[in-house]
Parts: C-alpha cells; sequence; structure tokens
C-alpha cells in the first residue's frame, strides 16, 4: 500500500506526547560551493544530506523532513536557518505539511532566516493542509543583508477539499516579516477563523480552498520582466502580482493547490534565470 493510500485520522489523539521539534542549520561558502557546516535537528524534524543538480552545481538543496506526518494541537516545531555570504541555498520540505483538527491548543512553527550579504536563499515549502477544526499559527523572520537575495512561497490549503470538506471551525495565522538594518521591507499577517464571511466574500476568498504567495526580496525587477509576469498570469486565472521596492509579491486564490504551485514554479525559474543568470533545476522530492 502506498502511503498516499493510508486514511490518515481526523485528529490523532492530543493526550498523547506533544512533539517540541528544533532545527538548527548553518550553511558556509567553502572553495566556491555551499555546504551546511552546522546541522541540529530534535525529533520530528530531521534535514537530507544536501543535492547538488548537475544542472546547478553551485545551489546546495535541502529536504527537510517532518517525521511525524502532520500536527495537532500543541505541537511545535522551531526551525533557525544562517546562511553565510555568497551562499546558494534551497530549502523545501519533503511532503505537504497537515495540520490536524484540534481540541483547543495551538499547532505552531517558527522560522529564522539570517540572509548574508551576497547569499541566495529559496524558502519553498510544498502545500500546508488545515483539516476543519484545525488551530494553526506561522511566523517567519528574515534577516537580510544589504546584497543579499530572499525568495519564499506558501501554499495553504483550507479544509481536505477533495472530500468536501471546508472550513466550519478552527483558525489559521501567518505572519512573515523581512527586515534589513533594522528597517522592514516587508510585513504580512494573514488571520483566518473558520465558518467566517471572509470565506466566501468577493473580497475574501470567494469560496476558494487554496491560497498562495510568492515573495523575492534584495534585488529590483525591471517594468518589462512584471509585464511578461503579468501577461502570464493574466491567463492562468485568479493570480495578482505586485512590483516592490526591492522585489515582488504575487498572490493566487483558486481551487488548485497545484495550479498555485506551477505558476509559482515558473516565476521563480524565470526570475532565476533573467535576473540571477543561474539554472532553476526542481527538487527531485516535488515529482513534477
Amino acid at each position: 500500500m502506498k502511503t498516499a493510500d493510508i486514511i490518515q485520522p481526523d485528529h490523532p489523539l492530543e493526550e498523547s506526547r506533544c512533539w517540541r521539534g528544533t532545527l538548527d542549520v548553518h550553511f558556509a561558502n567553502i572553495r566556491e560551493k555551499t555546504f551546511p557546516t552546522k546541522s541540529h535537528t530534535t525529533s520530528p524534524l530531521r534535514i537530507q544530506r544536501p543535492f547538488y543538480p548537475a544542472a546547478a552545481p553551485g545551489n546546495c538543496q535541502s529536504v527537510i523532513v517532518h517525521t511525524a506526518g502532520g500536527m495537532v494541537g500543541g505541537d511545535r516545531l522551531d526551525m533557525a536557518i544562517t546562511a553565510a555570504a555568497n551562499t546558494q541555498v534551497l530549502l523545501t520540505t519533503a511532503a505537504a505539511h497537515k495540520i490536524y483538527r484540534s481540541q483547543g491548543d495551538w499547532a505552531q512553527q517558527a522560522i529564522q532566516l539570517s540572509v548574508k550579504s551576497g547569499a541566495y536563499v529559496e524558502w519553498l515549502p510544498q502545500e500546508l493542509i488545515l483539516f476543519n477544526g484545525g488551530r494553526f499559527q506561522q511566523t517567519i523572520s528574515v534577516e537580510l543583508e544589504p546584497g543579499g537575495v530572499w525568495l519564499g512561497w506558501d501554499v495553504t490549503r483550507f479544509g481536505r477539499s477533495a472530500r468536501g470538506e471546508t472550513l466550519e471551525t478552527g483558525e489559521w495565522r501567518s505572519q512573515t516579516e523581512v527586515w534589513q538594518q533594522g528597517t522592514p521591507l516587508w510585513i504580512d499577517r494573514q488571520r483566518l477563523t473558520g465558518g467566517s464571511e471572509v470565506l466566501n466574500t468577493y473580497h475574501g476568498l470567494a469560496g476558494c480552498p487554496v491560497i498562495g504567495t510568492f515573495l523575492i526580496l534584495g534585488l529590483s525587477v525591471s517594468a518589462q520582466h512584471l509585464s511578461h509576469l503579468r501577461t502570464l498570469l493574466d491567463a492562468r486565472g485568479e493570480f495578482g502580482i505586485t512590483q516592490l521596492e526591492q522585489g515582488l509579491v504575487a498572490r493566487y486564490r483558486g481551487s488548485s493547490s497545484q495550479m498555485a504551485r506551477q505558476v509559482f514554479i515558473y516565476i521563480w525559474q524565470y526570475l532565476r534565470t533573467e535576473l540571477l543568470e543561474q539554472n532553476a533545476y526542481i527538487p527531485r522530492v516535488w515529482g513534477v
């Protein structure tokens, strides 16, 4: 039986021991190649041995594995990632991140990234699925030095919509902050409560179960590149893209996490090749 064929419980018993997983990893440039020089994890977090694609040998790709398979109320994950000067790091996850129905407590995830001058860091996790009744709070804090570049995305599905499940109860909170020498480059706080009107109003989710955000900061995106990407997005549905002073942000709402990821991958590949003049190699764990 394949893992995907196993029926997951609505909510594992929260009376069982809660997880307090940690990850602390440092990357450094050694002889013009990026290596993890420090790596410490506690269960249920693990980080696989890095992979260096032949098409982009300078890019260190690392996969984070959550061995418990999902989070329940009371679980907490803390990740600290440091990319030294002139490193190139792509971080992703091995599978979709599931948040089970809670009996009251929050499942929490806190991610801190330090991107030094000349470093290029990509945070590209697979989608998050919030089960009906789940309570999840995530914070992402990035300290971006001048000359560094950070690119990240997130795709979230509210309810197991393939089963007809919607977010009738529960709550989702997400906060992303990017700072540079004490100045905020980006602060984005989002909150969604199960059963609220915003799930169905036109200026909210309009009944769509999937949302996504793509963000790059630390470089300038020309009007020509922005026009090209907008032309692509206009043909793909409910996407929007906005130019920032040091980057751009793209948003998605719709019914398909696969569509969100496909378009985000295209934007990522385009920016990598056109602005950074580097190949964009899709990690093998994505299966696309």
